[in-house]
């Protein structure tokens, strides 16, 4: 039974949903903590902005474009290509090569002795980081049944915040230990700076968690899926037809998290900094908390918004994904405008803990969305051209709007604190009117893609 109007439906488990998922959640888990490793290493610059800015004389500007572009930039390029890959190919394999190369790239980060070199550095490591998160989702929708996928996502996004925090905390101990030890001189390579052995240091680990998940994991059996996967992807064409036939749903989904997403890049790039120079922390310590914050109430919000889309999808709303994002997206702007104009830490501490715990309720219900409402073999696809249309210009963008309001509207560097306030409450206010907008379309997209489901079985059953 189903109600498009109020869109709620009935759902009902079958007994082989209900098995213990061991070995499922162990990947998701070795997915997550590849997610953290994915962004340490893409996050640890927002601890060294002082040094490179010193070292290579830039402006807030400057280093917020290696923060963001130059990161972002790979989606534009090669993003959807990979992901062709990842709806048709192994995406096991296609994940230990991005990880391979984001770790070593990471590394490189270290060696750079300019801005540009440091800009194509950083670029490498959006190479690598472009594999991951279209082919992890894809592989845990095949490994869940659906009522069970909103909290397996929300494991594997905690990886943000568990990246975020270790950035952070674990970072924060480097800059301190790393800053105390000076300089360090490497045969061949020469001179090394403290934000340069801060790079080698964290980029390492990576290629652990590669050898590891290549021995310990198997690629899924692909499901629903409406011909048989023979090495060929589905016809980009046919996505594009597919993306145009669902338009309302994916256009509200795509602009609602590019708002969402520079507010969240903005503020994570930034408040260590922040800290910093407001409230004359060291670099160090200002890490350390933030990521400790943002490593336990962001991954708290992140589970508690899995299972409250879960219990709602129980309850039978099948928009749930999106009812549930508008409304953690209305509850998290004020608290992302409150938060940088706090007038001291006391003040800051509590704000940051409610901000990262309601900023990060949605973090795991676009996927979900995407995922149940797009046919399995353009899964990936779709995710990919989702990160081009909101991921990059959030990335890309999120570091940089706080930048350029601080360097050319406030012109003082102690002004951060307003930027982040400006920034957090234009862009959350459109996301969630954005979001609101794709409620009503979205149930029709369900709709149509049970439709594909219910084909693809008959087919099936027909050959059979």
């Amino acid at each position: 039974m189903s109600d498009s109007a109020g869109g709620k439906t009935e759902h009902v488990a079958r007994k082989e949903d209900q098995k213990p998922l061991v070995y499922e959640w162990y990947l998701v888990f070795l997915l997550m903590l590849a997610f953290v490793v994915a962004f340490i290493d893409r996050q640890v610059i927002t601890l060294l902005v002082e040094p490179i800015r010193r070292d290579l004389e830039l402006t807030d500007t400057g280093i917020s474009l290696l923060m963001g572009f130059a990161f972002a930039i790979f989606y534009v390029t090669m993003g959807v290509p990979i992901a062709r890959l990842s709806d048709s190919r192994s995406r096991k394999k296609i994940i230990a090569i991005g990880m391979t190369l984001w770790s070593i790239a990471t590394v490189t980060c270290g060696l750079a002795r300019n801005f540009w070199q440091l800009f194509v550095a950083r670029i490498a490591v959006g190479v690598g980081e472009a594999t991951l998160t279209p082919a992890a989702y894809s592989m845990i929708a095949d490994t869940f049944p659906a009522h069970r996928l909103g909290r397996a996502i929300a494991v594997y996004s905690t990886g943000i915040y568990v990246g975020a925090g270790l950035a952070g905390v674990l970072g924060g101990w480097a800059v301190k230990v790393i800053s105390e030890a000076g300089t360090v001189e490497l045969p061949i390579i020469g001179t090394l700076f403290p934000w340069q052995m801060t790079f080698i240091v964290v980029g390492l680990p990576g290629l652990l968690l590669v050898a590891i998940m290549l021995a310990t994991t198997r690629e899924p059996i692909r499901k629903n899926i409406k011909t048989a996967t023979d090495g060929t992807a589905v016809p980009f064409s046919e996505v594009i037809s597919f993306l145009w036939l669902n338009k309302r749903t994916f256009r509200a989904i795509f602009i609602a998290y590019a708002f969402s997403g520079t507010a969240f890049y903005g503020f994570l790039s930034w408040i260590p900094e922040y800290i910093r120079r407001t409230h004359d922390w060291d670099i160090g310590s200002a890490g350390i908390l933030f990521g400790s914050i943002y490593a336990v109430f962001g991954t708290a919000g992140t589970l508690t918004g899995g299972w409250i889309n879960d219990w709602m999808t129980g309850k039978g709303y099948q928009d749930a994904a999106l009812r549930c994002c508008t409304a953690f997206f209305a509850i998290a702007m004020p608290f992302m405008v409150l938060t940088p104009l706090m007038p001291n830490m006391t003040y800051v501490i509590p704000m940051l803990a409610l901000m990262a715990f309601t900023k990060s309720m949605q973090q795991a219900l676009s996927p979900v969305a995407i995922q149940l409402s797009t046919p399995n073999e353009m899964r990936a696809q779709v995710t990919s051209i989702f990160f081009v249309a909101s991921s990059f210009p959030s990335i890309a963008l999120g570091a940089t709007s706080v930048a350029l309001l601080t360097d050319f509207v406030f012109k003082d560097d102690a002004a951060i604190g307003y930027s982040l306030a400006i920034v957090g409450g234009v862009m959350m206010t459109l996301a969630t009117i954005a979001m609101f907008t794709g409620i009503k379309p979205y149930r029709a997209s369900l709709e149509r893609s049970m439709e594909w489901r219910d084909d693809n079985q008959a087919a099936s059953d027909r050959s059979a």
